[in-house]
């Protein structure tokens, strides 16, 4: 009998809602909600478990299901989850993928089934008001430790502000919603929330790295910045669809990691630095950690005069790591070299899904302003 249970709900997986976990996306999930009808995978169960008034988990595969439960599954599944779950949820808010941090797929399947936002839409305010106040702590420019700042975003100036002192009349920095943008990177921050914000200064690109110590705080936050992004957007590009507009809230980096360069003469020695790959910016910092980059590299397309090499010119001296790659731009040559080879393939591969990407208008004029710094 247990087997035939068991059986049953291994079927309920062939409906193709099921095939993937109904919180991050995962294909295959073995595991599910018995108490909310989901069909999740293993990382999204022991999320799950810790909700344990709302959400009780089960191995699709190993546990022994009762009769109740099954009738249950049957009667509910992803497809009907999701109807209830998530009828409500804003365009801009992040649904998290696998890939995602720990933290931004926590928060959202408790917004979803421990504080049901996305029924009640009034419990979507600290996000969906427009304007957000408060304090999160912020990585010092100079001596690298984290103080307590006070952050104001304010969609009708268009803008996110940040005071050194709390009762100080004038921001340190206004940053504009246009060119905004945020993404969590707990690994390279050393904290499981932190978030890293990049703005345009003087058409550079300027880092600023902070964290709450409360995960819902600061996913508030990050969907607070993507509404007053969508919202911007919304009035820059008035026939626009929510579709066209939601993947440009927010962005991750392409790639990641350290390299090492030369300079334009090529004669000097290499240096390892940190590069970052953002949309068509390479970027170059010291450190991972630093506020301005220390230069950076339009990459356009291949059809106007960019592209990708494998390795680098035979005359090359001075680099330590082996696996070169040569970017080559209607100025000049850049010359970097990775450590491995298997880091080598993944900047080939981040490089060369930019330059075969046909450039916008928009980028064209990005391009015209942009100084390639040495």
């Amino acid at each position: 009998m247990a087997k035939e249970r068991r059986k049953a709900v291994l079927e309920l997986l062939q409906r193709p809602a099921n095939a993937r976990c109904a919180d991050c996306g995962a294909p295959d999930p073995d595991w599910a909600s018995y108490t909310l009808g989901v069909f999740i995978c293993l990382s999204c169960s022991g999320i799950h478990r810790n909700i344990p008034q709302v959400s009780k988990v089960k191995s699709v595969r190993l546990d022994t299901w009762e009769d109740a439960q099954v009738e249950f599954m049957t009667s509910r599944g992803n497809h009907v989850a999701r109807a209830t779950f998530e009828s409500k949820v804003p365009p801009f808010y992040y649904r998290p993928s696998a890939s995602d941090c720990q933290l931004l797929r926590e928060q959202w399947i408790r917004a979803k089934y421990e504080r049901q936002e996305f029924t009640h839409p009034e419990r979507q305010e600290p996000y969906s008001a427009g304007y957000r106040e408060g304090f999160l702590w912020k990585r010092g420019r100079d001596n690298g430790q984290f103080l307590s700042r006070k952050f104001v975003l304010t969609e009708r100036e268009g803008a996110l502000k940040y005071f050194n002192r709390s009762d100080a009349k004038e921001p340190k920095a206004i940053m504009k919603i246009e060119h905004l943008n945020a993404t969590f990177q707990p690994a390279k921050i050393g904290h499981p929330h932190g978030l890293q914000v990049t703005y345009l200064k003087d058409n550079s690109t300027r880092n600023i790295f902070v964290y709450h110590e409360d995960g819902k705080e600061m996913v508030d936050w990050f969907n607070a910045l993507r509404a007053a992004r969508f919202h911007y957007l919304q009035v820059a590009f008035p026939g626009a669809s929510d579709a066209d507009l939601v993947p440009k809230l927010s962005r991750n980096y392409l790639q990641e990691g350290y390299m090492e360069k030369t300079g334009p003469k090529q004669t000097e020695g290499f240096r390892k630095r940190w590069f970052t790959m953002d949309d068509r910016r390479l970027m170059y910092f010291k450190d991972p950690l630093d506020a301005f980059a220390r230069g950076e590299v339009f990459i356009g397309s291949r059809e106007s005069g960019y592209t990708v090499l494998d390795g680098l010119p035979p005359s090359t001296q001075g680099h330590h790591w082996p696996h070169g790659i040569t970017i080559v731009t209607p100025e000049r040559r850049f010359l970097l070299a990775c450590e491995t080879e298997s880091e080598q393939r993944a900047w080939m591969e981040a490089f060369r899904k930019v330059v075969d990407r046909p450039m916008l208008p928009q980028e064209y004029a990005v391009e015209a302003h942009f100084k390639h710094k040495p």
